[in-house]
């Protein structure tokens, strides 16, 4: 072969090779630019989040502070419009919203999400946290993540594990003392484990949404219902509701999860300063748990709810009357439940 057709050769071999990556889009530096992490650092990113409590509730404004933090750990190019009070979502429809990507993020009890993750219901079995210190030690000591991993295969994340505080009953028929008492009453629960405990407490449970309650109460349709005291005086419920029996039974943690393609939006460091403020805004909410049950209890109190505080003398009958609960939720979640009670038995 001569020297000529060799450079010839040469030539056209690399006029393809040159096309070929021409063809593949790999050739420009414009697609090099794109994935740059400075380009994606600069994008402004609006993310919508819903919750069905009322703004006034402290984990209204543990969102309210959350949506300030982020703000300003991403100098203002990630804002979060929040929508509460159920202005766009009720707890019922919450969920769906989220894992569809109908809504970026949403605010919703553990109890909610039992229906797609079973598991989750550990924060209602009765009398399975004494503490609220305990609550947290669970959540970070492996109760957390492997409730996370559960989230991850509905294509959500959780993004603060909120206190919420201990619930409790309120009714407008009589002085609840032991379990006996709930004979012939009809109790609003908010998921299926606190309408087990409300069953294994005699009583006849009634599943309806949040907003609902207390239209129901002023009709008659239920008798009382099981929340927090926070929330119970925030919806006022001290308007239709007489009687208040602090059992501190279950510990409801709700989480503000968020849908995955929406978090992918982020760039890394977007993604490090938005749970940076969304950790600092769990421990203030941690923190704080405790203080506002007492307080919104207090306020309770004075708008003329009669209070009775389940002596520690008796919580072994309440125990044993919803024992059967902590059976139906290890059937109902499985290994995986019989896990998160070997790990909340060990704090």
């Amino acid at each position: 072969m001569t020297m000529g057709s060799k450079l010839f050769k040469r030539a056209i071999a690399a006029a393809l090779a040159c096309g070929m990556v021409a063809m593949a889009g790999c050739g420009g530096g414009g697609a090099k630019k794109a994935a740059t992490p400075a380009a994606a650092e600069d994008a402004k990113l609006t993310y919508k989040l819903a919750y069905h409590l009322p703004s006034s509730h402290p984990l209204g404004k543990g969102v309210d502070s959350f949506v300030k933090k982020v703000e300003e750990k991403t100098k203002g190019n990630i804002k979060i419009d929040v929508y509460p009070a159920g202005q766009l979502y009720n707890d019922k429809s919450m969920n769906d919203a989220i894992m569809s990507g109908g809504i970026d993020m949403g605010l919703n009890s553990v109890s909610r999400w039992s229906s797609v993750i079973p598991a989750m219901e550990v924060f209602d079995v009765p009398f399975l946290f004494p503490t609220y210190e305990k609550v947290d030690k669970a959540i970070d000591g492996g109760l957390g993540e492997k409730l996370a991993a559960e989230m991850a295969q509905k294509n959500v994340r959780p993004i603060i594990w909120a206190d919420y505080g201990f619930v409790q009953f309120a009714n407008n028929k009589k002085e609840i003392k032991k379990p006996a008492d709930f004979a012939g009453l009809k109790i609003r629960g908010y998921g299926e484990m606190p309408s087990e405990t409300i069953k294994a407490l005699g009583a006849s449970p009634v599943t309806m949404g949040s907003g609902e309650v207390y239209m129901a109460l002023q009709r008659g349709v239920i008798d009382g219902q099981t929340s927090g005291t926070t929330a119970m005086y925030d919806r006022k419920m001290f308007e239709v509701t007489k009687y208040l029996t602090i059992t501190n039974h279950a510990y409801p943690e709700f989480i503000l999860a968020m849908n995955d393609k929406s978090f992918a939006k982020m760039s890394a460091a977007q993604q490090k300063a938005f749970m940076e403020a969304a950790n600092e805004v769990r421990d203030d909410l941690r923190k704080n748990a405790k203080a506002e049950d007492a307080a919104a209890l207090e306020k309770l109190k004075a708008a003329g709810m009669e209070v009775y505080v389940v002596p520690e003398s008796d919580l072994k009958e309440w125990q044993a009357a919803t024992k059967p609960c902590l059976d139906i939720f290890v059937k109902n979640a499985g290994k995986l439940g019989q896990e998160l009670i070997d790990i909340c038995n060990k704090i």
